[in-house]
């Protein structure tokens, strides 16, 4: 049965998963750069990285069909949209090569861009725009891109099924948290997998079944 998976979602040793004050100069917001200078680092981000880090990352990769993402995580534009000249962080070319869905108060025309990336701009509830990313991958995987608080709204909801949370030893002090205000979503969901290289603990996160 197809998953909504998150993947390669980093976090601070203090539990930030995304600095403040998100644009353009910054758009992991300010430090949020150093949750992911370790992915920079391997194969599937670009690098010539192996190992731990390079398996966890290609591991996320594979079967996923669609992605969904809020829309702090497509651009730092906020409210209306005013002209069309922003597409994203990632150029003309994406990376996802599907569909992708944003979660915005402010829908819009799909966009389609190189490379079969096309994003769909939605203010349907978290449970309906699951269905049409599930409809969208075809009986692959969905991932869910983040940010932070449309993964607290999966998690809470208890859609996600597993998760893939790297922990990076830094501290940024302020931010965007994941774990926090859930109640009980997390009793139905366990740890299944702890393991460390030298930059980076991978914590692999289960729904029970």
């Amino acid at each position: 049965m197809p998953k909504l998976r998150l993947h390669t979602f980093a976090m601070s040793l203090d539990g930030y998963a995304a600095g403040v004050d998100q644009d353009l100069e910054h758009p992991l917001g300010v430090g949020g750069r150093l949750l992911h200078e370790w992915a920079f680092e391997t194969a599937t981000f670009g690098g010539a990285g192996t190992g731990i880090d390079e398996d966890f990352v290609a591991r996320g990769e594979v079967g996923i069909g669609a992605t969904i993402m809020g829309r702090n995580m497509f651009g730092p534009i906020r409210g209306e949209w005013g002209d069309d000249e922003w597409r994203g962080w990632w150029g003309d070319n994406p990376p996802y090569h599907h569909d992708v869905f944003v979660l915005t108060h402010f829908p819009h025309e799909p966009i389609e861009m190189d490379g079969g990336t096309t994003f769909h701009f939605t203010d349907d509830d978290i449970e309906t725009v699951l269905k049409r990313a599930f409809d969208a991958a075809n009986g692959q995987d969905v991932r869910l891109g983040g940010g932070a608080s449309t993964v607290r709204q999966y998690w809470r909801a208890g859609l996600i099924d597993e998760a893939h949370i790297p922990i990076v030893p830094v501290l940024l002090g302020r931010g965007e948290r994941v774990f926090d205000d859930l109640g009980d979503a997390l009793d139905d969901y366990e740890v299944a997998e702890v393991v460390s290289s030298p930059t980076v603990t991978h914590v692999r996160i289960v729904k029970r079944r």
